[in-house]
């Protein structure tokens, strides 16, 4: 079997730290320079893919519906998001490294389809949790896909953005009966609790990391 081979390193602003974009013929794996194991892989996207389905079709029947999705990775949320709306639509993602838009725009993007290039997509570049705090009542879906979920944290600055002060700025951040999807590598009862907290009527929905129903199992919160 081939090897996997690096093709491009990004720098973690603030962190001091580098991600790696690797290429197995056409497979891809994204992981952290130093750290074991890896954050995203071309194959296992389903989870992702549900992240988008679950939120969107919840607004899909909007006028000119307007979402965000933090944190671009493989492109695959974002993709789900545009096929899911309608013409109409505006799809925000936000994302913290540049060189993660950049490998989207390159050969990473053939594998989602290269969702960058639809003309509904706008690209803003840095903190999620700085682009929430600009916007209040500017979203009708808030996709957040970032680190591995509330408890999963590989960047200590994202702590704030599933804390209670990070949930209510992204509650706010949302338009009337809009709807916050947050993507978990596994379950957490704290944060369902957190965001009860908050004042959020919650729902849980477990998905699998490959369809069809194969894979490891994550957790996408749905919030109102």
């Amino acid at each position: 079997m081939a090897k996997f081979e690096t093709i491009g390193t990004a720098s973690i602003p603030g962190k001091g730290s580098e991600l790696r974009l690797l290429q197995r013929n056409d497979e891809f794996s994204i992981r952290i320079v130093g750290a074991p194991g890896e954050l995203m892989n071309t194959r296992l996207h389903g989870s992702e893919d549900a992240l988008a389905e679950l939120a969107c079709q919840r607004v899909a029947e909007r006028p000119a519906a307007r979402v965000l999705v933090g944190g671009l990775g493989m492109g695959f949320t974002l993709a789900a998001a545009l096929a899911a709306l309608g013409e109409d639509a505006e799809v925000v993602v936000a994302e913290l490294v540049p060189g993660v838009v950049e490998w989207n725009h390159g050969p990473l993007g053939a594998a989602a389809g290269y969702p960058l290039n639809d003309p509904r997509t706008r690209v803003s570049l840095g903190d999620v949790g700085a682009l929430l705090r600009r916007e209040p009542g500017g979203f009708d879906a808030i996709m957040l896909d970032v680190d591995n979920g509330p408890e999963g944290l590989t960047r200590r600055e994202n702590d704030w953005l599933y804390s209670p002060e990070g949930l209510a700025v992204a509650q706010q951040a949302l338009r009337p009966d809009g709807v916050l999807a947050v993507w978990s590598a596994g379950q957490d009862p704290a944060f369902t609790e957190r965001l009860r907290r908050v004042g959020l009527l919650v729902e849980t929905v477990t998905v699998r990391a490959h369809r069809p129903g194969k894979g490891a199992r994550h957790c996408i919160w749905l919030a109102y």
